[in-house]
């Protein structure tokens, strides 16, 4: 039988080597042993599979899987890289609760401690409503410029983020338009005359109507915005003479915002973030935004104040 079976080998011309009888167009496969490194490679990746299986949680079971014979779980590595975590900030913790704003600012170790931790609280609390960028969006204030509503000193951020704006909070911000439509105060042509004012004082050419609206607007609305429409820190009324704008700065979104008011709502965080974070994130957006020092500004300065948030 092995006679017959050797006689029935098919041997390669060309390499020597015995044939499977498989042949596809001619070409014909060549029996061929593995190479030895690749089959000690398969063994060795074989025991180490096994090894894995029974140092780590792999294997499943009803209900689960194996706890594993070393113990292992994501939630003590978790819990091992927050300790680590929390080890490097114990260094820095202590110096920085003891400071002021001010000396953080003016610390380069506890500067970049600061920021680094803003930044990361700013991604985790911050970019659903503001964005990744900080950059906003329609209802949203962009965090980039250096305009600001309620004033861009380090405490004035820090109070706003603390107490938040038309929050549930004793001490939120709060500033409140009326809705001069909505409400009857003004009635739509009047409206529609006092948002053409308020179009030149951003720069448009101004139209027949023009002065009814800037007696309307010295009547209704120079009270919280100003007679130059330059704003109030003091009561969060926005500048009007820049062309920056929270809802948009189109005649047709003027005149809603005239006419039904905005109230947006920013959260008071000192109610879910702790005072180091709030400070992190106050330092972090200080220097994001251009925020302004805590030196007395100058008399051109006081008299057009930057502002942005609640236009």
């Amino acid at each position: 039988m092995s006679d017959h079976q050797d006689k029935n080998k098919e041997i390669d011309s060309v390499t020597g080597v015995e044939t499977t009888g498989h042949e596809w167009d001619g070409l014909k496969e060549l029996n061929n042993p593995l190479p030895r490194w690749w089959l000690w490679v398969f063994l060795v990746t074989v025991i180490w599979s096994i090894w894995y299986f029974v140092i780590y949680p792999a294997w499943p079971i009803p209900g689960g899987a194996t706890k594993g014979t070393g113990g292992y779980t994501q939630f003590k590595e978790l819990e091992k890289s927050q300790a680590e975590i929390a080890a490097r900030q114990a260094v820095y913790l202590e110096k920085f609760r003891k400071a002021s704003l001010q000396e953080i600012m003016a610390d380069p170790e506890l500067y970049a401690f600061a920021t680094a931790g803003g930044a990361t609280a700013f991604k985790d609390n911050c970019a659903t409503c503001h964005g990744s960028g900080a950059q906003g969006g329609k209802g949203y204030p962009n965090l980039n410029d250096d305009d600001w509503l309620w004033g861009g000193k380090l405490d004035d951020i820090h109070t706003t983020i603390q107490h938040g704006i038309r929050a549930a909070d004793e001490d939120t911000r709060v500033s409140q338009m009326p809705a001069f439509g909505k409400d009857g105060l003004l009635k739509k042509p009047e409206i529609e005359a006092v948002v053409d004012y308020v179009l030149t004082l951003s720069g448009e050419k101004p139209r027949s109507t023009y002065a009814q609206g800037a007696e309307i607007f010295k009547m209704q609305c120079a009270a919280c915005h100003g007679e130059n429409g330059k704003g109030n820190r003091t009561v969060g009324a926005p500048n009007l003479t820049d062309k920056i704008w929270l809802y948009g700065g189109d005649r047709e979104t003027i005149y809603q915002t005239v006419y039904n008011a905005r109230a947006g709502v920013m959260p008071a965080w000192g109610q879910r973030l702790n005072e180091d974070t709030i400070r992190q994130l106050t330092v972090y957006l200080h220097e994001l935004g251009g925020g302004e020092p805590d030196a007395p500004m100058s008399e051109t300065e006081s008299a057009a104040p930057p502002v942005t948030e609640g236009q």
